[in-house]
């Protein structure tokens, strides 16, 4: 029998697609995008501006190889050459170690364009709940950045700090989310660094809270630190949520409830926004090469 403390609660599920309606043999432009993120790297293959395949992996201790791998489980199975892929674009924490990337761009600009195409021309402010930062930014119906604010001091309102509390609780991360919808909204955890916060909800624990109430006060925190920096910014109509954390509703929804907004739902994995807009900006320079 496994070992509970072996379990790692903190990894989110990996996982890959191919669109079993897209032939890239079909396509005149084929791009990449891979978002190599301080927790997870995600690789998007594009054909002519349309997802053919991704995969989403845990980021490993090496930027390289972590690329390489998730771009290689991304083409598993689709006969689909990496020599075929016109123009890759890296993104995230290690995109400039994308090996077969030809430019590297900032996330900021991947996740705006990303979330345009992934919610729509209507988006205006764009939340990217990333692993060791949280970026607001505003952006165009091109989705082109306008303005952003950033906050990386600090993991406690990032996924980095979720995973923390996902593991000291022995709860999936996956399911902290649901799990901090409690009936009654107990007192956010007051620390505003993840290794005090963590004693603290040792300390409620040992007071005899139950891992519910413990989670909606971390969850509660972190959506308040994270309205904290948008209101900075100003938001502005529309509003969506990109990155690992759009996937708890448990944030999600207080972040909502603060702003007074409703966020739409992704109808693809929100992780996978940053490698979708390197996909469409790698689309668009060969397009521009080719008008030379």
């Amino acid at each position: 029998m496994a070992n509970s403390e072996s379990k790692e609660y903190w990894r989110w599920t990996e996982s890959r697609w191919t669109n079993p309606d897209l032939d890239w043999k079909n396509g005149e432009i084929i791009s990449a995008g891979v978002d190599v993120g301080s927790v997870s790297t995600q690789s998007v293959v594009m054909v002519d501006g349309e997802i053919y395949c991704y995969a989403n992996m845990r980021t490993g201790s090496d930027s390289p190889d972590s690329a390489n791998k998730s771009m290689k489980w991304a083409l598993d199975g689709t006969e689909l050459p990496l020599d075929n892929i016109e123009y890759a674009v890296g993104t995230g924490y290690g995109r400039v170690n994308v090996p077969f990337a030809k430019r590297a761009i900032t996330e900021i600009a991947c996740h705006a364009r990303g979330a345009n195409f992934m919610y729509g021309p209507t988006i205006r402010t764009v939340l990217d709940m990333g692993g060791q930062d949280c970026k607001a930014i505003r952006c165009d119906h091109r989705g082109k950045v306008t303005a952003f604010l950033m906050n990386d001091k600090c993991a406690a309102g990032t996924g980095r700090g979720m995973e923390v509390f996902a593991d000291l609780l022995q709860v999936h991360i996956n399911e902290v989310g649901q799990m901090s919808l409690v009936d009654e909204e107990p007192e956010p955890v007051s620390s505003t660094c993840v290794v005090f916060a963590k004693s603290e909800a040792v300390a409620l624990l040992r007071k005899g809270w139950s891992k519910d109430n413990v989670l909606a006060a971390y969850c509660g925190a972190m959506a308040h630190r994270v309205v904290t920096l948008l209101e900075r910014l100003g938001v502005e109509d529309d509003f969506a949520i990109t990155g690992g954390i759009a996937k708890n509703i448990g944030v999600v929804s207080r972040i909502e409830k603060e702003l007074k907004v409703t966020a739409p739902e992704p109808s693809i994995d929100p992780q996978l926004a940053g490698a979708i807009g390197g996909a469409l900006f790698g689309k668009a320079l060969v397009e521009k090469a080719s008008k030379k």
